[in-house]
């Protein structure tokens, strides 16, 4: 399943066009017009990121992020403010509030893209290193089981090459020779775990140090 990122902004034609750019870079993307629909959506999108104006009918961005924050599953959401509105007391006021970064307008989407990605790395870098049970799916009971069962029995390979080897593991570096273990390549690694080629590089590269590859390969 791709990420998904909820577009805020009252203007049609910045909305199409943030839209097109982010669907055709990979991320599923939801839309809003205004700050009370954004959080209307909220909870039924669970969004990996928010891209948002600030001036809005309704529900400005201000706003908008003040309630995002308030809500302890999407206190650490990665939010962006793309706007005018980007004077000294304004970035400081938002950055308050809990935004990650302004843009202003207009705007380059190849910066854009750089900075949801940025901002989506960092985000899945910190849920390996603080894994909680919302990071497992939650679409049916059937497949909590299932995904149980998948990430026990990953766990479970990985524990064992760990515990041979007497060698100690990041979270992240686990979750990798989990996978690692299971037959995937990098960069089936990297969609899952939604971490960029070069970051699946350096977690194999710092296994390969630890010599835990050729453990792999041996078992």
């Amino acid at each position: 399943m791709p990420l998904a990122i909820l577009v805020v902004d009252d203007d049609l034609g910045t909305r199409l066009c943030l839209s097109d750019y982010l669907e055709f870079s990979g991320y599923s993307v939801i839309k809003a017009e205004n700050g009370q629909q954004a959080l209307d959506l909220l909870d039924k999108s669970q969004p990996h990121l928010i891209v948002t104006d600030i001036a809005m009918p309704e529900m400005d961005g201000y706003e908008l992020v003040r309630r995002v924050r308030a809500r302890p599953t999407f206190r650490l959401l990665p939010v962006i403010f793309l706007t005018a509105h980007t004077s000294t007391e304004e970035r400081v006021k938002g950055y308050q509030l809990g935004c990650d970064i302004y843009l202003p307008k207009p705007f380059e989407l190849a910066e854009l893209g750089a900075v949801v990605r940025s901002l989506l790395e960092r985000s899945a870098l910190i849920a390996l290193a603080s894994p909680t049970p919302s990071s497992l799916s939650t679409s049916s009971p059937s497949s909590d089981t299932e995904n149980l069962s998948k990430l026990n029995d990953s766990e479970a390979a990985s524990q064992s090459v760990i515990t041979n080897s007497q060698i100690s593991l990041t979270e992240g570096e686990k979750q990798v020779l989990s996978l690692l273990l299971d037959g995937f390549s990098n960069a089936q690694i990297g969609d899952r775990l939604y971490l960029s080629p070069r970051t699946i590089e350096k977690y194999v590269s710092s296994l390969l140090k630890k010599k835990l590859i050729p453990i792999i390969e041996l078992s």
